[in-house]
């Protein structure tokens, strides 16, 4: 897996000061994505060891609200398998911290409940589905997915921590225990069950 960049000190990207990591490679292509250069999976650099151990630093202070994982698109097939490693010594580490993800990928397409389809110039292709063997242990290390292709004829700069109306702010815990999406609306609910755990 590649990465673009490393931000510790994001208010932009989900609720407090968050360190955010944005992955490369994506396969949405999105018209007016803000960061095209993303989208191959070789740009940036290579997400080592070393890169783990800097995000995992950048999380210690208690200033610091949680991790965002951005892209390009975490949950294409190939970045998966390095971010499950990344999320479990999140949660082992920093367990009172949250894990926020945007994906370009609906929630019922990622837990394969729906065919994947990527739109492009007003034309539905079908997708590689975004499913492989981590995909449901990685979904389960996130507590809130932002979920669904960013579409410009929908952008409304009033959104919070999203881009266009047809994105869904997700509590990902509780979608999956009642088997239907289930939206964040609330920061301080959030708060009071990262408190409890």
């Amino acid at each position: 897996m590649h990465y673009g960049e490393i931000k510790t000190c994001d208010i932009a990207n989900g609720p407090g000061v968050r360190t955010t990591l944005f992955v490369s490679g994506c396969r949405h292509h999105c018209e007016g994505c803000f960061q095209p250069e993303t989208w191959n999976f070789e740009y940036g650099k290579p997400f080592t060891d070393e890169t783990k151990d800097e995000i995992l630093k950048s999380l210690k202070p208690d200033y610091i609200r949680g991790l965002t994982l951005l892209g390009g698109e975490p949950f294409e097939p190939e970045n998966q398998k390095e971010l499950v490693g990344l999320l479990q010594d999140v949660k082992k580490y920093f367990p009172k911290k949250d894990i926020w993800c945007f994906s370009g990928y609906l929630f019922e397409e990622i837990v394969g409940k729906q065919e994947c389809v990527l739109e492009h110039n007003d034309m539905e292709l079908p997708a590689e589905h975004p499913r492989c063997e981590v995909t449901d242990e990685l979904l389960s290390l996130i507590d809130v997915l932002v979920d669904g292709e960013f579409q410009q004829d929908k952008r409304d700069l009033s959104l919070q921590f999203r881009g266009t109306t047809n994105q869904r702010i997700i509590r990902v815990a509780e979608s999956l225990a009642a088997g239907e999406v289930v939206l964040w609306s609330d920061e301080r609910s959030l708060e009071n069950q990262m408190k409890k755990k």
